[in-house]
């Protein structure tokens, strides 16, 4: 599987008011099926139609479906980055139109403060997937096409292609314990070996001189024993002298 990223420019913003209390929202399209996109890929809108029904109800329903700033280069999303939760995501025509609530995280105020001063932002969407060569020049995603994000914020929507591919394109990644792992990263059929703690030499100094106190201290104890059992015997001669 290999992650892939797709940007759109197109992306409109949004300020609803509830309660006195000002929201703001980007909306737009978010994927498009069955379109060669600048890319050079294609997806089926029917594998699309699939993953974003799944997406929906494992993560936007649930108020799960977070995005980011920026280019994450991973499948993951990291919580320290989220700027965004996706809040609708529906089909129209070929296209999948989507609807972000931009929060009060550090990286969402970021991202306010930019589209308040007239920065255009677009969004891009992150999945997991298989990639076919066609006779036609261009590469259509797989069945197994799974959504990270429908959306994450980007701030070069009209990035050159070379660029847009340079996401991580060319690592392939598997699950592995229910954990999505970068294959170059590990042998498929070799053990997980535990990980070594490597001392530095201070550390290794330290213990040493722990171990030597503990050695002096035992050795300490043991000469007390024996002067206490010379004393004893010296006593008890002393005693048998005097009888």
């Amino acid at each position: 599987m290999k992650l892939i990223t797709e940007e759109i420019e197109q992306c409109k913003i949004l300020v609803e008011e509830k309660d006195g209390k000002k929201s703001m929202y980007i909306e737009g399209v978010f994927l498009q099926g069955n379109l060669k996109n600048r890319n050079n890929r294609m997806y089926p809108v029917e594998i699309l139609e699939k993953e974003v029904n799944r997406y929906t109800e494992s993560f936007i329903s649930k108020g799960r479906a977070l995005g980011e700033l920026g280019h994450p280069e991973g499948p993951t999303v990291n919580l320290d980055r989220v700027s965004h939760k996706i809040t609708s995501l529906q089909r129209e025509g070929s296209n999948f139109v989507g609807k972000a609530k931009l929060l009060d995280t550090p990286m969402g105020v970021i991202a306010k403060s930019l589209l308040d001063e007239g920065v255009t932002l677009g969004v891009s969407s992150r999945g997991m997937g298989s990639l076919r060569d066609t006779q036609e020049g261009y590469k259509v995603v797989g069945e197994d096409f799974m959504l990270a994000t429908a959306a994450d914020i980007v701030a070069d929507p009209s990035a050159p292609d070379a660029f847009v591919n340079g996401i991580m394109e060319g690592v392939e990644w598997i699950w592995d314990a229910g954990i999505l792992k970068a294959r170059n990263t590990f042998t498929e059929s070799a053990p997980v070996e535990p990980v070594a703690v490597i001392k530095t030499p201070a550390v290794v100094e330290a213990k040493v001189e722990e171990k030597i106190e503990e050695t002096k201290e035992i050795i300490n104890n043991l000469v007390d024993l024996k002067r206490l059992d010379e004393k004893k015997l010296e006593l008890f001669q002393s005693f048998l002298s005097n009888l």
